[in-house]
């Protein structure tokens, strides 16, 4: 599928996120994406999320592309400066790569090569203003490109926030569309109505896209972790009740995820991103009937 013309023409896009090999063995991520690839407009590929050494997520984009899945790559300001950032995004276009997404990327102090020296030569808005001068056909030196890619770009939102928090993220928000943004992932969510203030703030004449995170609960423990510790990220009592008496809490996990893109679709949003959080051979029954 082609994510941008499915944007434009508003119809429900389903984005799933499929982790980067840690290793050279790609057969498990290829055969986990194939399954789904026909009720899949996109697979979100991370680089390297938490500060895990994983395969990069132009690697891996190219693999899935070379397989004939569309893919939104994610790009870090954390691993990389200007010159191999600019470098990675033109290898990117020239490989059929149609859609990233700017990430700031979490410190590797969170990852598993804490003495790994942090880059972060820009920012990420500088980064989104990276993308969309490439696209206009110049490096950030001014150069003129021998061609040009043309990205649907991407970004992360807190649509979590309140208040005054909420306030600066609107302000954020808009400096990325400024800078060519078309579409936004937000944190995972579980409940429609507690995304309701961040909705009414946006502006429905601007030409983007807000598409919230699913997030697949493992397991009870996981569910009262993110409830407990996951600031900006609401899972109700009732949720938690309802895993807790299941008798087979995996299915009813996955129950959950499945209504909640459901629920997320019903309620005229451009699409969901799908998160298993490396159980990607669950997908198939979060998305299959949706």
């Amino acid at each position: 599928m082609d994510l941008k013309r499915q944007l434009e023409a508003k119809e429900f896009a389903i984005l799933a996120e499929i982790e980067p090999p840690k290793g050279t063995d790609i057969t498990a991520m290829v055969n986990n994406a194939a399954k789904v690839k026909e009720e899949v407009t996109a697979f979100v590929v991370p680089e390297m999320s938490n500060a895990v050494m994983r395969m990069s997520a132009l690697g891996a984009a190219m693999v899935l592309e070379a397989n004939r899945m569309e893919t939104v790559m994610q790009i870090n300001c954390r691993d990389r400066n200007r010159i191999a950032l600019q470098a990675d995004l033109l290898a990117a276009a020239a490989c059929g790569i149609k859609n990233v997404m700017a990430v700031t990327g979490e410190d590797p102090s969170f990852g598993d090569h804490h003495q790994a020296a942090s880059v972060y030569d820009i920012t990420i808005d500088q980064l989104l203003q990276t993308i969309q001068g490439l696209k206009n056909g110049k490096d950030m030196a001014g150069i003129e490109l021998a061609g040009s890619p043309d990205f649907t770009a991407g970004s992360m939102v807190n649509s979590g926030l309140k208040g005054v928090e909420l306030d600066r993220e609107m302000d954020a928000m808009k400096q990325k569309i400024d800078s060519g943004v078309r579409f936004f992932i937000t944190p995972p969510l579980f409940d429609v109505s507690v995304i309701e203030p961040f909705m009414s703030k946006i502006n429905t004449s601007d030409d983007i896209h807000i598409i919230p995170t699913v997030v697949l609960l493992k397991s009870l423990g996981m569910a009262r972790y993110m409830s407990r510790n996951m600031k900006h990220v609401h899972i109700s009592d009732d949720l938690i009740k309802q895993i807790q008496k299941a008798p087979d809490k995996v299915r009813e996990c996955i129950r959950i995820a499945k209504n909640t893109v459901s629920e997320i679709k019903k309620n005229g949003f451009s699409g969901a991103m799908i998160s298993t959080i490396g159980w990607e051979d669950r997908l198939y029954d979060i998305i299959h009937g949706i």
